[in-house]
């Protein structure tokens, strides 16, 4: 009998030992859940109440301050007028634009082809004396014009000509 009982006590000595290590495994896991919890909470609210300025009004003083980018993707054309003998007018359409504005400097290169095609249908629909009567300041507002109604996600707000040479 007494081989039984001490073997009983060994049994359970080990069954106690497996459960004491289980537990302090256990205890130790949700100790570091609690610690992450608390970690990441105290994190987002640091973060939350740390920044003083909302996040979209930094990128508008960022266009406020910078003056902007020259945008040159429309590149020299040259056109021919409405005349019976045709002129040329070269001409080189630039305007400033600021590329923090992502989705605006994207519309602005998709619409490049379209800003190509208003500048030859209004500039060949006129002859060289019609140009010339009009003068550079009204064909800038009229290309202005028709250019800010192709655009949905901004303004052009000043059209500028690097180039506008009439050839007869």
């Amino acid at each position: 009998m007494n081989r039984r009982c001490h073997k009983k006590k060994a049994g359970k000595s080990i069954g106690d030992r497996r459960l004491r290590i289980l537990s302090y495994v256990y205890r130790s896991l949700i100790v570091i859940i609690i610690l992450l919890s608390l970690f990441i909470i105290g994190g987002t609210i640091y973060g939350v109440f740390s920044n003083s300025t909302p996040p979209g009004s930094v990128q508008v003083d960022e266009l406020q301050n910078n003056k902007g980018q020259t945008f040159t993707g429309i590149g020299p054309l040259r056109v021919s007028t409405a005349d019976p003998q045709p002129g040329m007018v070269i001409i080189y359409v630039v305007f400033t634009y600021f590329p923090q504005d992502k989705s605006f400097s994207e519309e602005l290169v998709l619409r490049v082809r379209d800003f190509r095609d208003i500048i030859v249908s209004y500039i060949g629909s006129f002859s060289i004396n019609d140009l010339q009567k009009q003068g550079e300041e009204l064909i800038k507002i009229e290309i202005l014009r028709q250019f800010n109604t192709k655009l949905r996600l901004g303004q052009i707000e000043v059209l500028y000509f690097s180039d506008f040479m009439i050839v007869e």
